[in-house]
């Protein structure tokens, strides 16, 4: 692994979870797990830069299409990918063919020199919505691990971030972390990178007691307001990314005041 100081080149590339989303700024942008190691890397190196590629909804075959080309041209050297959960949550597709197609990203990106960093998926299995899929994540989870061997990347293992079991962790459209969840998230990255860091841990604040129906009924509002949307998307062959940009197209320095303003109210709210 690089020393610390090589790293002043950040590129974070992949979907909703790298764009930051359920993580909002108060400007209506998100801030997301890879905004909140680009902070923290900021902070040990005057000259450090930080680009995110990522846009929501974006398939793997998206990801590749459209960010690989842009990363490589930016020579960071450390790159964060997280592709393929969009493609693993959809219904008949197979985990082996999204990760042949994943692998082909990492390829193109170990060849620059630059450390490259991936991600497994979470383990679905304590979650209501998702725990039908818990299988299809562990087969792409162990494919992305034989690539990560292959192509000497390092592994962010979200399937093994207990901390994340717990629905405080999610934003209300259950598909999306929360602020708490990015914070988890960012401290397990930087311990697979070994960089020391005072990012806190965050506690989520107890939830209130629900009756059965109560719960039935925020159910279907979850439903009505998340569920169904994404199976007319799905219908509709669009995407809740088409047309958007990436949030940070180049590479430039991180303005820290608001992050730590942002930080400073979810400790005292937890």
């Amino acid at each position: 692994m690089p020393e610390l100081t090589t790293f002043t080149r950040y590129v974070a590339l992949g979907d909703s979870f790298t764009e930051g989303l359920g993580d909002p700024y108060p400007d209506g942008g998100f801030r997301g797990w890879a905004d909140r190691v680009a902070e923290v890397l900021a902070e040990k190196t005057p000259d450090f830069a930080y680009a995110n590629l990522a846009v929501r909804g974006k398939l793997v075959r998206q990801v590749v299409a459209e960010q690989i080309d842009q990363a490589v041209a930016l020579a960071p050297d450390l790159v964060t990918i997280s592709a393929g959960g969009n493609d693993v949550i959809r219904p008949g597709t197979d985990p082996d063919e999204i990760a042949r197609v994943f692998e082909e990203a990492v390829a193109r990106l170990t060849a620059t020199g630059a450390t490259v960093v991936v991600f497994t998926g979470v383990d679905v299995g304590w979650s209501g919505t998702f725990k039908a899929i818990r299988g299809k994540v562990a087969i792409y989870n162990e494919d992305v691990r034989m690539v990560a061997q292959k192509y000497g990347c390092l592994v962010a293992d979200q399937w093994s971030l207990k901390e994340i079991h717990d629905q405080r962790m999610w934003s209300i459209d259950r598909l999306h972390m929360s602020p708490l969840g990015h914070q988890a998230v960012a401290r397990m990255v930087l311990r697979t990178l070994g960089v020391p860091n005072e990012l806190p841990v965050l506690t989520p604040a107890p939830v209130p007691q629900r009756s059965w129906r109560e719960a039935r009924v925020q159910d279907l509002q979850w439903a009505r307001e998340y569920a169904w949307p994404w199976v007319v998307r799905r219908i509709r062959h669009v995407s809740s990314g088409d047309g958007l940009p990436p949030k940070r197209p180049q590479l430039s320095q991180l303005e820290r005041r608001v992050a730590a303003a942002l930080d400073a109210h979810l400790e005292d709210a937890n």
